[in-house]
């Protein structure tokens, strides 16, 4: 249960006037400076408008259902309509190399061909019945699109054995920066293949698919995915999400997002206790100063490649997990799910091998439902520039996080416990004094310029101003 606020006496307030006054001040010169920021490049993008408070869901096809298809997994589009998912992002649906496969069924980002589906998941009817349907419900769907690598066998090795990085025999080689031993490298500098990835892509929008998730964008000249996106749009407005957080330069022209790595990573290590609340506060305002006001960050606190190779959230969170939620919905960025995370997925899913997610009744689903709706319905969360500025409030202690964040008369206060013990702390609330109500327990109560504040063990308050 979340404990009850209560405001400080009047003593409590006296003894922080100056201190008060003094951070007001050091927070008027700090927003000034921000608003200062000359940031280290210009995005030119206009995300589609159908991304501007939306929430993407990624969706695992090979261990979505018992039957592992396209079919069974357009029976949940109900149910994450009912969640309230607007983007369902699909992992790779192509057909999967043979030669030098992983496991018994091979990865499925070790693609065979980039213009078909992988008969274990279906038809290209299938396929189609599945966007349609999903376009028909208001949904958007995003492809998996792996422009770094392709499998062995894909057509591309004897029909195009230049477009590859080689070795020292003149042979296609592995990548080396993993141990990938199912796929060989492209090489990004020969235009014939750059021309290959474009009319692909084509291929996939021209059927109805709203854009791409690009897995390993790095090795990817960033002038292609600016005369993609030109491109593309011609056919409708797309959304292109890089799976890259630091070639920021990515995102000029031609990426509407990328991933936010490095907060997830210490999101994880300040839920095990083995780094400082306070580094998350310097990591977003280090953000601030990178990225544009009207660049999306991708926000997740689980997807696939965390979930099989790191851990499920309740090994790698704990308790920590809805805090950590709660921040991934209310800071600026572009929220994710991933495939089970609203039915309390409790293992790492496997990669190479059918293991398909158990479907059960699970708390977790509302609490993702009322954040998803609090984002679409808050113009204060919502994303990118369409959203409201993020301001951290001052705390007397450093456990605790508090931030506010206002757009059109929307305006709501967040504070987080991110420790494992119950904090009695006191934030100064500055010019945010007013009205507001819980939106998780509906209690309503008075926020003065200072208040005197306790919350349990991993626990928060998502405030509504009245």
């Amino acid at each position: 249960m979340r404990k009850t606020f209560y405001s400080t006496s009047s003593l409590i307030l006296a003894a922080l006037i100056l201190l008060a006054s003094c951070k007001d001040t050091n927070q008027k010169k700090k927003k000034e400076s921000m608003e200062k920021t000359s940031y280290s490049f210009v995005s030119e993008v206009k995300h589609p408008d159908w991304s501007k408070n939306a929430t993407l869901y990624e969706i695992n096809v090979r261990q979505y259902t018992e039957e592992g298809t396209l079919k069974a997994v357009q029976e949940h589009l109900p149910r994450l309509k009912e969640l309230g998912v607007d983007i369902l992002w699909l992992m790779p649906v192509y057909p999967v190399g043979e030669k030098n496969k992983k496991g018994q069924l091979g990865s499925v980002y070790a693609v065979k061909d980039f213009k078909a589906i992988n008969p274990n998941y279906g038809s290209m009817d299938d396929f189609m019945a599945l966007l349609h349907k999903a376009h028909e419900m208001g949904f958007h769907v995003l492809m998996d699109w792996v422009p770094n690598h392709t499998a062995w066998d894909n057509h591309l090795i004897e029909e195009h054995p230049e477009w590859y990085v080689t070795d020292e025999s003149g042979s296609p080689k592995r990548p080396d920066d993993f141990d990938w031993t199912d796929v060989a490298q492209l090489d990004w500098s020969y235009t014939g293949l750059q021309d290959y990835m474009l009319e692909a892509l084509t291929f996939w929008v021209k059927l109805g698919v709203d854009g791409f998730r690009v897995d390993q964008p790095q090795n990817t000249p960033k002038e292609f995915w600016e005369n993609a996106r030109t491109e593309l749009e011609k056919i409708r407005p797309v959304l292109l999400l890089a799976e890259n957080e630091d070639k920021y330069y990515l995102m000029e022209k031609g990426f509407d997002m990328n991933y936010s790595w490095e907060l997830h990573h210490l999101m994880n290590r300040v839920a095990q206790g083995k780094d400082s609340v306070r580094n998350i506060i310097h990591l977003l305002e280090k953000d601030y100063q990178t990225f544009p006001p009207n660049v999306y960050r991708t926000r997740f606190i689980s997807n696939h490649d965390e979930n099989t190779h790191q851990g499920p959230l309740p090994e790698r969170m704990g308790d920590a997990t809805c805090s950590f939620a709660v921040m991934m919905f209310t800071i600026p960025g572009f929220p994710l799910l991933y495939s089970g995370q609203e039915a309390c997925l409790d293992k790492a899913l496997k990669e190479f091998v059918r293991d398909p997610i158990e479907w059960k009744e699970c708390e977790m689903a509302g609490f993702y439902k009322h954040l998803i709706a609090l984002k679409k319905e808050n113009e204060a969360l919502w994303n990118g520039e369409f959203g409201g500025d993020l301001e951290f409030l001052q705390s007397d202690n450093d456990k605790v996080i508090a931030y506010y964040r206002e757009k059109n008369n929307n305006s709501i206060l967040v504070i987080l416990n991110l420790s494992d013990v119950k904090q009695e702390f006191i934030i100064n609330a500055g010019g945010k004094k007013g009205n507001y109500r819980d939106t998780f327990t509906g209690d309503d109560f008075i926020f003065n310029e200072s208040v005197k504040l306790e919350l349990d063990a991993w626990n928060y308050r998502v405030l509504i101003k009245l």
